[in-house]
């Protein structure tokens, strides 16, 4: 199993905090998001890990550098579209990272490893989606309409009664999947709008042909961090002390 994190971006609603740094290293206590989802990755029995950089992408790789451990692997793969492009390119310069089963993660989640856990314990499927439901939902939240457990709907502009919970920018490929999403990727990239889109695009085209299903992590604590308030609410629920931080060490 690998992971690919996908962090070229800026963060441009965190300016000014973003202005010279990157959202994924921005702090979390002593250490970086980027730190915290590494040591959660591995928690969960991850070692092989690509990161897409592309905004200040020397100063991520320089993070990767320190963070290198036998038994970690770690590389960097540069998406010189990150300012003009969403991440749906991301995932494209990264189609030959998509070579067995693998998890992407937004390089602006953060999770406890059980959030990693359970979704590795659900049943097989080519493509699952890690979800969550609370009372409301806002103009941000990536939203998701089901039939049980099957995706049948993603995108910000579900109508109210058509939603069943939001994405948390996990998603695992197994079998299949890894193969099936790289197709997908290079049939919208080749479109006249393709780097305007986020990967959940793609996702939204598998689930139409039913082959994506969802794992709801419900009650497991996670956050995203697009705005002051997000990183100030991760900071509190993962680095609630300005000593906290990941204890990497090697591994087997």
């Amino acid at each position: 199993m690998k992971a690919l994190i996908l962090s070229a971006g800026q963060g441009s609603r965190l300016l000014p905090l973003t202005e010279d740094c990157p959202k994924c290293l921005l702090p979390l206590g002593r250490a970086s998001l980027l730190d915290w989802q590494i040591e959660q990755l591995c928690a969960s029995a991850v070692r092989d890990i690509a990161v897409v950089v592309g905004f200040r992408a020397s100063a991520v790789e320089a993070c990767l550098d320190r963070l290198r451990r036998p038994g970690l692997e770690l590389r960097a793969i540069f998406n010189p579209f990150f300012n003009v492009a969403d991440n749906l390119a991301s995932c494209w310069m990264a189609r030959a990272e998509m070579d067995r089963d693998f998890v992407l993660i937004n390089g602006d989640t953060m999770f406890e490893p059980a959030v990693l856990q359970s979704l590795l314990a659900r049943q097989a499927a080519p493509v699952t989606m890690a979800i969550d439901r609370k009372a409301t939902y806002d103009s941000d939240d990536m939203l998701v309409r089901l039939d049980g457990d099957r995706l049948v709907a993603v995108g910000k502009q579900l109508a109210a009664d058509a939603i069943d919970g939001e994405s948390i920018g996990m998603v695992l490929f197994r079998g299949d999947g890894p193969a099936l999403f790289a197709d997908t990727l290079e049939q919208i990239m080749r479109t006249p709008n393709g780097i305007g889109w986020f990967f959940l695009r793609a996702i939204g085209v598998l689930a139409d042909r039913g082959l994506v299903a969802t794992h709801s992590i419900e009650g497991l604590a996670w956050g995203e961090v697009d705005y002051p308030h997000d990183l100030e609410r991760v900071q509190r629920l993962f680095a609630p002390h300005p000593t906290a931080q990941p204890h990497l060490k090697a591994v087997p």
